[in-house]
């Protein structure tokens, strides 16, 4: 690991730590010719995940795009950052699960809407109906009633 203080391409690992669920190591170095001491983290490579589009396009999944549609559906609706972090994140490990690295977008669309349906109903229906593109209000009605049913 090459030292950030002087360049050096020799140092010694003097203490190492999981983190974050154990899908990160901490590691303490020491720079062998400066003595200078740093701290390095070391993730898995994801294998990257294609996502093959509604209109028969593909392309590399993004999290920043799933967690910015949970965020717009969100919205004013009392659920935290975090909570959006958690879901983004247990979505993204469900998707990495499966046996393959292609995956329909309207899969990702169902796990988010089965998530956000036990988090918050406004945020479901709001996801559905840009997700399901309802062209008018009988498809809201639709998706309430089918909603409301479930209870």
């Amino acid at each position: 690991m090459k030292c950030p203080y002087c360049g050096h391409a020799d140092s010694s690992v003097l203490d190492s730590r999981d983190a974050e669920d154990f899908e990160i190591t901490r590691r303490r170095r020491e720079c062998s010719k400066c003595g200078k001491r740093f701290t390095t983290y070391e993730r898995v490579e994801m294998v990257n995940l294609l996502v093959h589009k509604k209109d028969g396009k593909s392309q590399q999944f993004e999290r920043n795009k799933l967690e910015g549609g949970i965020v717009r559906a969100c919205e004013k609706r009392p659920v935290t950052r975090e909570r959006i972090g958690q879901l983004v994140d247990e979505i993204e490990r469900e998707l990495r699960r499966k046996k393959s690295t292609e995956i329909a977008s309207k899969e990702i669309g169902e796990i988010v809407m089965r998530k956000l349906k036990t988090i918050d109903k406004v945020a479901y229906i709001r996801f559905a109906s840009v997700y399901r593109e309802f062209a008018d209000v009988e498809d809201f009605e639709d998706e309430l009633h089918k909603l409301l049913k479930r209870k």
